[in-house]
């Protein structure tokens, strides 16, 4: 089986300039995922797909390939994942068996999970896509909302009187890496449903990183870790 790995890194950001280049740990943010993907030892390529040249630069310093820049049509803030990673598909010379999508503002991405993903998709001929996922940390089904008074209500009223422990688990994508079959990705299939299997990750390897806080809060959880001996030398 033949595996590729995408990581999609344009080179603008709103809330973060330059966030794929932002220095984290004392490296440029995306070279953490290169390095997991790589250290997986799981994939064929590891391809940054960028239009960005000083992104592909660094890319290739730390190892992976950057065999075409990405067209400005998919490069700005609407485009989703599915069509950079079909671009990459189709591009690329060679068809693989399944294609990894790897975000680059993934900083606590384990390759442990990375193989944890590809081997449930192996194991399970009739799903299309595995990906990370963290269970909230308190019942969604217990949220709030804010009136237009200012005051607060449930936003699920029926579940006012439930017990937080008879409650289902939900589930959050963790937005760090997606397996799928290379054909999957490629007809659009929906990754949100039962085609997909879920890397089930513990909540303090976690952290999107929208905006500074977000950032603050990764370096924090980072350090920690690092400290500790859970992050993969």
């Amino acid at each position: 089986m033949t595996a590729l790995a995408v990581i999609p890194a344009r080179g603008g950001s709103q809330r973060i300039p330059r966030k794929n280049l932002k220095l984290f740990n004392g490296e440029p943010m995306i070279v953490g995922s290169i390095r997991a993907a790589l250290k997986s030892g799981l994939f064929d390529r590891v391809v940054v797909s960028t239009d960005d040249e000083e992104i592909a630069d660094v890319a290739r310093q730390h190892g992976a390939e950057v065999p075409f820049l990405r067209p400005a049509e998919l490069s700005d803030a609407f485009t989703g994942t599915g069509p950079v990673v079909q671009h990459a598909i189709r591009t690329l010379d060679q068809r693989y068996d399944y294609t990894c999508c790897i975000y680059a503002t993934a900083p606590l991405l384990q390759p442990r999970f990375l193989r944890q993903g590809f081997e449930a998709l192996q194991a399970a001929p009739d799903k299309a896509f595995a990906f990370s996922v963290c269970s909230f940390g308190f019942p969604v089904q217990r949220a709030l909302k804010l009136n237009d008074d200012g005051s607060v209500d449930a936003m699920h009223p029926e579940f006012r009187h439930v017990r937080s422990q008879d409650l289902p688990a939900a589930y959050q994508d963790a937005g760090q890496f997606y397996w799928g079959r290379s054909e999957a990705w490629l007809r659009g299939d929906v990754m949100f449903s039962p085609l997909s299997l879920p890397v089930i990750l513990p909540r303090h390897l976690v952290q999107d990183i929208d905006d500074e806080e977000d950032w603050l809060r990764a370096e924090y959880l980072y350090a920690a870790l690092k400290a500790g001996g859970e992050i993969e030398p």
